[in-house]
């Protein structure tokens, strides 16, 4: 493939949805060329995990990204520029907004100052259709430091993603947004002599994730827009987050994640129940650089034999409870009751596969203490099933 052609440049151009009000992504270019210590951040799916990228931690597209916004600030790596990758494969922003704070700014000792948000191929499963997806925007936006935030709208081999629901929000609050499908959709129905430059076969490595090109056309993409910004004269930073409506919803903008490492007035464990074990066979990640996989919720309950439900009282508005999916014979399904009332049933095998996957148990009530208990379906005493932590908002 000639990534050095003109015809590549300008399919580059299409992915270009907007770059919005560009004051705080190019104050950001403009401290790190001052050499000035930033942070650029990736939050998404499997995609900015790297899927499809070989080797997974140096050619995928968030490291690729990073590497030319280095040389665009025209620093060398491992400077004063500093690289965070938090994809976690098979989960929407509904569990990003919750992992948000632990991954990304890792627990408060970073703020990042440029972050890029991938959850257009990921957000089908998102329950609030939406409000997730803002809520997380928004919580990015309000951080003290003004960071840029960048929406990239990612696609899979059906041609198909969510940029109308979520390019909204890039609208709303003027954001920069790239669009992968833009950029490349036309092309897979190019001929070869009528300006095609790159085939479906040649970008996507399997139905959902990029080849090494798939994830260089990606970065690239990123890139041009960066380029654009740079060279464009810089807007007045009036974005006040709290001054400006939400557009789909914010129910979960200042939602925390529990967990059994966490300490907090908002909740008490009455009872762990026969939910005592700490799961060790747990979805891994291979964060930032690394090719060693981080364990996704290590602080868990794991329920492994027994009719004692795991009883807490969380005093919260909104409540999600993040459980363990598995494609394991052994494991079982569970109830969550809020206040005697059964709200959820789940099943973690309808996806068949080890990951992390977030359900509502109840939004937008009254603040309150709410008396919250999960137990075995009956039945299913004798069945394995982890809760993985909460994330409530207060």
């Amino acid at each position: 493939m000639d990534f050095a052609c003109a015809a590549y440049q300008e399919m580059l151009q299409k992915s270009l949805v907007q770059t919005g009000n560009n004051a705080r992504l190019k104050t950001a270019l403009e401290r790190a060329k001052r050499g000035e210590e930033i942070t650029i951040a990736f939050i998404g799916g499997s995609i900015t995990q790297g899927a499809g990228a070989v080797p997974i931690n140096t050619k995928c597209y968030a490291w690729q990204t990073f590497e030319g916004f280095c040389r665009l600030a025209g620093k060398g790596v491992d400077e004063n520029i500093h690289y965070i990758k938090a994809g976690v494969g098979g989960t929407p922003s509904e569990l990003g907004m919750i992992r948000y704070e632990r991954d990304v700014c890792r627990d408060g000792a970073v703020a990042p100052d440029i972050v890029v948000v991938e959850f257009a191929v990921n957000d089908e499963g998102d329950e609030t259709k939406g409000v997730c997806y803002e809520s997380l925007v928004r919580r990015i936006l309000a951080a003290e430091n003004r960071p840029a935030v960048i929406l990239l709208f990612s696609v899979f081999a059906n041609d198909w993603n969510l940029q109308e629901r979520l390019c909204v929000v890039g609208a709303q609050y003027y954001l920069p947004m790239v669009s992968t499908r833009d950029c490349v959709v036309e092309q897979f129905y190019k001929k070869a002599n009528a300006g095609r430059v790159v085939t479906k076969n040649q970008f996507f490595y399997d139905c959902f994730h990029p080849t090494n090109i798939g994830h260089k056309i990606m970065a690239d993409g990123l890139l041009h827009m960066m380029q654009v910004v740079d060279q464009s004269p810089m807007d007045e930073d009036t974005l006040e987050v709290s001054a400006v409506p939400a557009v789909i919803g914010d129910t979960f903008e200042r939602v925390w994640l529990y967990d059994r490492s966490s300490q907090t007035d908002a909740v008490r464990i009455v009872s762990v129940g026969d939910f005592s074990e700490t799961d060790e066979e747990l979805q891994g990640v291979e964060m930032d650089r690394d090719l060693t996989q981080t364990k996704m919720f290590p602080y868990n309950w794991k329920h492994v034999k027994g009719a004692a439900p795991f009883v807490m009282e969380v005093n919260a508005v909104s409540l999600v409870m993040v459980n363990k999916d598995s494609g394991a014979p052994d494991t079982g399904c569970a109830q969550v009751f809020v206040d005697g009332e059964e709200v959820l049933l789940v099943d973690p095998r309808q996806n068949g596969w080890t990951h992390c996957n977030p359900l509502i148990c109840f939004q937008n009530r009254e603040r309150r203490t709410w008396h919250v208990e999960v137990r075995m379906q009956p039945g299913d005493e004798d069945k394995e099933f982890t809760i993985l932590g909460f994330g409530g908002v207060s």
